[in-house]
C-alpha cells in the first residue's frame, strides 16, 4: 500500500484546514502525504516533515506528514495572494511528477482559485482538470463526478451555455465514452458499465419540437456505440434520469454539459460528490467544493468531502493495482 498525496490548493482557503481535520479523523486508516508549506496549516496542527512520501505509512497514525514546499508570502484565510500563485501551480506539478514516478497511489488536489493563479502567474489552464491533462502529456480526460449514489460525466465542461451546441459533437461523444467506459473498468471494478446518455435539450427533444440533436445526430451515435459492444442507452431526457428508480438502471450518466451533470449529483449528496479525472495515467481525485474563502480560517469547514475524496482516490488505487 502507497500513500495518497495531498496537494496544499489555495493556502487562503480552507485547503489546509481540511487537510488537518482530515488526518485528525483518518490517522493510520488512509495514510496520506500533505504537499504545501507547514506555516500555512492551522496552529495547532501536529505535522511531521517527511523527506519521501513513503513515510507517511509510519507517520499517519500520530500527525499530519507534510512534504515541505515553502511559498514566498503568509497566507491570509479568505484573502487569495497573488504572490502565492506560482507556489501553487509547482506544488500541483510536483504532485503529479511523485504519483507518476509510483511514490503515492493517487493524487488528491485541494481547491485551487483560477483567477488569483491567472492574476499571480498568468495560469493559462481553465481548471486542475486541463492543466493535469497538460501535465501527462496532453492526455485525452474527461471529469467525472462520483458518489455511492450516483456518478456522472458532463462532455462539456467549463465553457459558456450559448458554447454547448456547438461543441457537443458527435466526436466528442464518442470519446467521453470511451474514456468513461475504460476509466470505469480500470479504477471502479465496472468491467462492462451500463452507460447513459442525456439528450442535450429538454425531454430530450420531444421527437424535434423542442430541438433536433437528438434526431439528426446522438440517437445514430449511441446506436453505433452499442453496435460496438458498449452497454449504451439514451438519448433520455434529463429531468427524468436521476431519481431513485431510473438510477437503478445505469452505472454512470453522461450529460452534454456542465450543470446538467453537476446539479443532480450536488443534490443528491453535496458531501460526498467527488471531482475524479479520467484519462490520466494516474489517479487523481478532488473534493467537489471551492476554496471556501467566506469561511476560510473560521474552524467551521467539514472535511467530509476531502475525506470522501481521499478515500475514493485509495480505492481506486487498489482497483488499478
Amino acid at each position: 500500500m502507497r500513500p495518497v498525496i495531498l496537494s496544499c490548493g489555495d493556502p487562503s482557503g480552507i485547503g489546509p484546514e481540511l487537510a488537518a481535520k482530515a488526518a485528525e479523523q483518518l490517522r493510520a486508516s488512509l495514510p496520506f502525504c500533505w504537499i504545501g508549506d507547514p506555516a500555512h496549516l492551522p496552529k495547532g496542527t501536529k505535522i511531521q516533515e517527511v523527506e519521501r512520501v513513503s513515510d507517511a505509512m509510519s507517520v499517519s497514525g500520530n500527525a499530519l506528514p507534510v512534504l515541505r514546499h515553502d511559498f514566498p508570502a503568509a497566507a491570509t484565510p479568505g484573502v487569495p495572494d497573488p504572490a502565492n500563485a506560482h507556489a501553487v501551480i509547482d506544488v500541483i506539478a510536483r504532485g503529479v511528477d511523485l504519483v507518476m514516478r509510483g511514490e503515492g497511489s493517487a493524487l488528491c488536489t485541494a481547491p485551487i482559485n483560477k483567477k488569483a493563479l491567472k492574476d499571480g502567474a498568468n495560469f493559462a489552464f481553465p481548471g486542475h482538470t486541463e492543466y493535469l491533462a497538460h501535465l501527462a502529456g496532453g492526455a485525452s480526460v474527461v471529469m467525472m463526478l462520483a458518489s455511492p449514489l450516483l456518478k456522472v460525466v458532463p462532455a462539456t465542461i467549463h465553457i459558456a451555455l450559448s458554447e454547448v451546441p456547438q461543441a457537443f459533437t458527435r466526436e466528442v461523444l464518442r470519446e467521453t465514452v470511451r474514456i468513461t467506459a475504460q476509466g470505469m473498468a480500470r479504477d471502479f471494478g465496472y468491467h462492462s458499465p451500463r452507460i447513459a446518455v442525456a439528450g442535450l435539450n429538454p425531454h430530450a427533444g420531444e421527437g424535434g419540437a423542442m430541438g433536433r440533436e437528438e434526431l439528426d445526430w446522438i440517437a445514430q451515435e449511441i446506436k453505433s456505440l452499442r453496435a460496438e459492444g458498449y452497454a449504451i442507452s439514451g438519448p433520455l431526457p434529463a429531468d427524468t434520469m436521476f431519481h431513485a428508480r431510473a438510477r437503478e438502471a445505469y452505472d454512470v450518466a453522461i450529460c452534454a454539459y456542465h450543470d446538467q451533470a453537476l446539479i443532480p449529483i450536488k443534490t443528491l449528496d453535496f458531501d460526498g460528490g467527488v471531482n475524479v479525472t479520467l484519462g490520466l495515467p494516474f489517479i487523481r481525485t478532488s473534493p467537489d467544493h471551492g476554496t471556501g474563502y467566506d469561511i476560510a480560517g473560521k474552524g467551521i469547514a467539514t472535511p467530509q468531502s476531502l475525506i470522501a475524496a481521499l478515500k475514493m482516490a485509495a480505492e481506486m488505487g487498489r482497483n488499478r493495482g
